[in-house]
């Protein structure tokens, strides 16, 4: 059932990032890394058939997270790659070729080597409050860095910077996402809604948001989506043992072939989102220029 939830979750969002850029792409620039963003871009039709993909993936996947750890489902989540491509190449009526099949293999394989040969699994390891912190604050830190470096950047090369920044806080998302559903488990609904997790979880993904919206707006998928499905796993994985408990394979032959999985996973993503197929902006750099 984990795999099953986490790959539709992936199917929902992959469309629901397509849909979504092509809306933002249309949304003016003054809106750039602004909340208001948001609000204009609530009345584009388009838009919201997007979000609302967004969000049933978003269910089912914090569904899979509560019934199978961290480090597990990151890796399924970024196969919505696969599932976008698909969409934008049935848009764009490009075919798949060389490096699209080459994308695709590395990153369906990818994901199945980590996952066979880490074999993730949450040992409900007790976890110092210091480390949980540091991990949390490291997380957060690399994303406003990011957020800062893209702010000095040209338009057209903050995109990647930016949905960067967004993967690295839904990764931190996710990772608050499961400790909810523990909360939920343990202590019912009372215990959750006097947490400080779920009110994090919705500021994140507001930020989050706003983040990936404002890299859809500023240049086309092919430059946000790859940084965006590579980083939130890479995030994840590192919030799930960093401050979850969660532990993979230590002999030699694991690490080496997880690390192998994880690095296919991020070359097959990057292939991918650069693929003809992906929607461009050509529209948008008329408007800027």
């Amino acid at each position: 059932m984990v795999y099953l939830f986490g790959l539709i979750a992936a199917c929902l969002l992959g469309l629901g990032f397509v849909l979504q850029q092509h809306a933002a792409e249309r949304a003016p620039v003054s809106d750039m890394l602004s909340f208001r963003l948001l609000w204009d871009l609530a009345k584009v039709p388009l838009w919201l058939g997007g979000i609302g993909c967004m969000v049933a993936g978003q269910i089912l996947s914090a569904i899979a997270l509560s019934k199978g750890d961290l480090s597990k489902v990151e890796p399924l989540l970024a196969t919505n790659l696969l599932f976008a491509m698909a969409l934008a190449r049935r848009m764009s009526g490009e075919r798949l070729g060389g490096s699209g099949w080459t994308g695709v293999v590395l990153l369906s394989g990818g994901v199945v080597a980590f996952i066979l040969a880490g074999r993730p699994a949450d040992t409900e390891t007790e976890v110092s409050a210091l480390r949980h912190w540091l991990v949390f604050g490291l997380v957060v830190g690399v994303a406003l860095a990011l957020i800062a470096v893209a702010r000095h950047l040209p338009f057209f090369e903050e995109p990647p910077l930016l949905a960067a920044a967004a993967g690295a806080l839904y990764g931190l998302q996710d990772a608050l996402t499961r400790t909810s559903s523990q909360i939920l488990a343990d202590g019912g609904i009372p215990a959750l809604v006097t947490s400080w997790q779920p009110y994090t979880i919705v500021a994140l993904a507001v930020t989050g948001l706003m983040l990936v919206q404002s890299a859809f707006e500023a240049g086309p998928l092919r430059m946000s989506l790859p940084a965006l499905t590579a980083v939130e796993p890479i995030a994840g994985i590192a919030c799930g043992i960093g401050f979850l408990g969660d532990r993979l394979r230590t002999t030699p032959a694991a690490l080496a072939s997880a690390t192998a999985g994880l690095v296919a996973v991020v070359v097959g993503v990057f292939i991918l989102a650069r693929h003809p197929a992906m929607p461009g902006s050509t529209s948008r750099e008329r408007e800027v220029e």
